[in-house]
C-alpha cells in the first residue's frame, strides 16, 4: 500500500499543538478563520517523461503571513501527510521537497513554507501504456499567530503527452542540493546512549554557508528526532540531535541511511549516510 497510516498520530499532535498555540493567541482565538480563508490547492497535471515516469505537483497558495511545514518540521511543527489510496495505476509515489525556509515562533523552530507552494509528485505507473489517475488525500498544518489543521482531497487523470509544466520544473530545481557539490569532503557521526535513546554527533568537513546554518537530522523507523545543535569549529560543521524511539516500538539507528540537511538563507545541501567514527 502506498497510503499513510499515521492519521491518528497526526490528530493527536495536531489537536495538541492547536490548542496550546490558541491558549498563546487568545486574542486572536475569537476570530473565526476557516481553511478556506487562508489555503487554496489544486493538482497541476503536469507531464510524462521519455522514460515513462509521471510528473504532476500540489499547488498550494497560502494568505500572507501563513505558512505550513516541510517533510521534517521542527519540533513545534507537524508534517504533512498524504493518502494515495485512491489513485489508478499508480505503481509509486515519490515527493521531491523544494528548500524549505526555518522559521521562529516564540523560541520554537519550525520549517516549513509561505506564499505559494509547489510539491512535485513523481509517479511511476504500474502500466506504462496506461494513463495514471491520481487521487491525493492531503492532511497539513497550516499556521499564523494560531494554527489549525487542514484536509486536502485532489484529484485528476494526468495526460501521458505534453510539454513539461515550468512550475514544475522551477520547483524541481530547488531541491537541496548534493553537498559533495558545494565542497563537503568528509563526514562521521558519533553515537551515545542516552537514557531514552541515541545521541548522534555529526561532523561534516564543508565551507561554511551564508548566514545562519540549521542541520536537520532523518533516519527510518518510528523515532522522534530533536531539533540539532549547530556550531562551528573552523571549516568544519557539528550537529548534535537526539533520536528517541516511540514507547514499545523497537528501533535500530542505520548510519547510512541518516539523511542531513543543511539550511541556510538561499541554500539547502544534503546528504545521506554518515560513518560511524
Amino acid at each position: 500500500m502506498i497510503s499513510d497510516s499515521r492519521h491518528a498520530a497526526y490528530v493527536r499532535v495536531m489537536m495538541r499543538y492547536v490548542l496550546s498555540l490558541i491558549c498563546l493567541s487568545s486574542p486572536l482565538a475569537a476570530q473565526p478563520v476557516t481553511q478556506d480563508d487562508v489555503l487554496r490547492a489544486e493538482l497541476r497535471p503536469g507531464w510524462r517523461s521519455e522514460s515513462g515516469q509521471q510528473f504532476a505537483a500540489l499547488h498550494l497558495q497560502l494568505a500572507p503571513h501563513w505558512k505550513t511545514y516541510w517533510r521534517a518540521p521542527g519540533d513545534a511543527g507537524v508534517a504533512p501527510i498524504f493518502d494515495w489510496s485512491g489513485s489508478e495505476n499508480v505503481g509509486a509515489v515519490q515527493i521531491h521537497w523544494p528548500r524549505p525556509e526555518v522559521f521562529d515562533f516564540q523560541g520554537m523552530q519550525t520549517i516549513g513554507y509561505r506564499g505559494d507552494v509547489v510539491l512535485p509528485v513523481e509517479i511511476t505507473p504500474k502500466d506504462p501504456q496506461r494513463p495514471v489517475r491520481l487521487q491525493a488525500g492531503v492532511e497539513l498544518g497550516v499556521c499564523n499567530d494560531i494554527c489549525m489543521p487542514a484536509a486536502l482531497s485532489l484529484a485528476g487523470l494526468l495526460p501521458m503527452t505534453g510539454a513539461p509544466d515550468g512550475m514544475i520544473s522551477d520547483a524541481m530545481a530547488a531541491v537541496p542540493a548534493d553537498a559533495a557539490r558545494a565542497g563537503l569532503t568528509q563526514v562521521g557521526c558519533r553515537v551515545e546512549d542516552i537514557q531514552d535513546g541515541l545521541r548522534v554527533t555529526a561532523r561534516l568537513a564543508i565551507p561554511p554557508a551564508p548566514g545562519h546554518e540549521t542541520v536537520v537530522m532523518e533516519t527510518d523507523g518510528p523515532v522522534w528526532v530533536s531539533d540539532s545543535a549547530v556550531s562551528r569549529e573552523g571549516s568544519d560543521l557539528i550537529a548534535m540531535a537526539d533520536f528517541v524511539p516511540q514507547p514499545g516500538q523497537a528501533f535500530t539507528f542505520d548510519p547510512a541511511r541518516l539523511r542531513l540537511t543543511i539550511l541556510s538563507p538561499g541554500q539547502a545541501l544534503e546528504v545521506t549516510g554518515c560513518p560511524i567514527n
